[in-house]
């Protein structure tokens, strides 16, 4: 091979070099589609399942990447479902067309919000964004002209595509894991990016990487707003999955603010695939405990679901993948 031909190889640690990895991931989950395309039930938990994956993998870029622990990301959400259910109510437009604003209006507000409440960290930043959640959805239940207040309010099932109604779960299925797709895409280009390097930077040791010349609170910032763009996205094709929201289910802190982070979690923070290894794990098994447990043990699912954090907060803290690379890199370090 020559010296050309080696330069254009992908690299493993280059973005080309994830490709195929990424490939190979969202093919093994489209299989999984087609083993259970005649099972509605397990379709649906699939949809769920994706759209989580795609949620914790666009937290992961502020969270994980950034090290910037928020508790506030359902208010991102909510952005995106309540723009996009509005838009299709009132002016009929297209949430495919409905995204573009709703992931522009997040990323702005995100910015907007987080200029200020980056200056603080550790506990301090995630404490505020749990404030900044409250204050959302006081906000939400007031403005009922565009929220329906606390009832909140639905969209009409218009099936078609171009509304993002299907009477199949399988397209639902697909739809959602078309937004896995798109997540993971970015994440694997941000890993290997001027940006991502940054982030990291500032997440490894924020007052080294601004001696270094990092222009930390814009990399934060555009960071944050990265985030809560592809949060808003998944908001969006929620609106149009359920059709009915209230502001308690969309602003609620473990459904989705502290969801997103505990899958993270779970999976390995700061790594791309830790957020899919923990949805794939922590949401089918979700599903399995609250049918289970929820109506002999009111709160049990809960429980168990609490007592596993802990666990791996004491055993694995740096998450299934995390610690996996670890080990591998503790065996290497062994054999050298």
């Amino acid at each position: 091979m020559t010296k050309t031909e080696l330069s254009r190889t992908p690299r493993i640690g280059s973005f080309a070099g994830e490709l195929p990895v990424l490939g190979a991931v969202l093919a093994a989950l489209g299989l999984v589609l087609l083993f259970y395309s005649d099972d509605s039930f397990t379709l649906n938990t699939l949809a769920g399942t994706f759209l989580f994956a795609g949620l914790a993998t666009s937290w992961n870029i502020i969270g994980g990447f950034g090290g910037q622990f928020s508790l506030g990301h359902s208010v991102f959400f909510a952005i995106g479902a309540y723009m996009t259910g509005n838009l299709f109510l009132k002016y009929e437009l297209s949430p495919w067309i409905s995204l573009l604003p709703a992931m522009a209006l997040a990323a702005a507000v995100a910015m907007l919000i987080s200029w200020p409440v980056f200056r603080l960290r550790g506990p301090f930043f995630s404490i505020a964004t749990l404030a900044l959640t409250e204050v959302a959805m006081a906000l939400a239940v007031y403005f009922s002209t565009w929220t329906g207040g606390a009832q909140g309010f639905s969209v009409p099932f218009k099936r078609g595509l171009e509304n993002m109604i299907f009477a199949e779960r399988m397209n639902n299925a697909l739809l959602m894991l078309g937004y896995v797709a798109v997540t993971l895409l970015i994440v694997c280009w941000l890993r290997h990016s001027r940006l991502g390097y940054s982030l990291q930077a500032i997440r490894d040791n924020e007052d080294t990487a601004e001696a270094a010349g990092i222009a930390v609170l814009r990399t934060k910032l555009i960071g944050m707003g990265l985030s809560a763009a592809l949060m808003a996205a998944g908001g969006s094709l929620y609106m149009m999955y359920v059709r009915v929201v209230d502001p308690y289910a969309l602003f609620s802190l473990f459904d989705v603010g502290v969801k997103v982070a505990m899958i993270t979690l779970i999976g390995g923070i700061g790594t791309i695939y830790g957020p899919l290894l923990g949805t794939l794990l922590l949401i089918p098994l979700e599903n399995l405990l609250r049918a289970e447990l929820g109506a002999s043990v009111p709160g049990g699912n809960l429980l168990v679901l609490g007592v596993l954090l802990v666990l791996t907060a004491l055993y694995l803290r740096r998450g299934i993948i995390g610690s996996l690379i670890g080990l591998a890199d503790r065996m290497k370090a062994a054999r050298a």
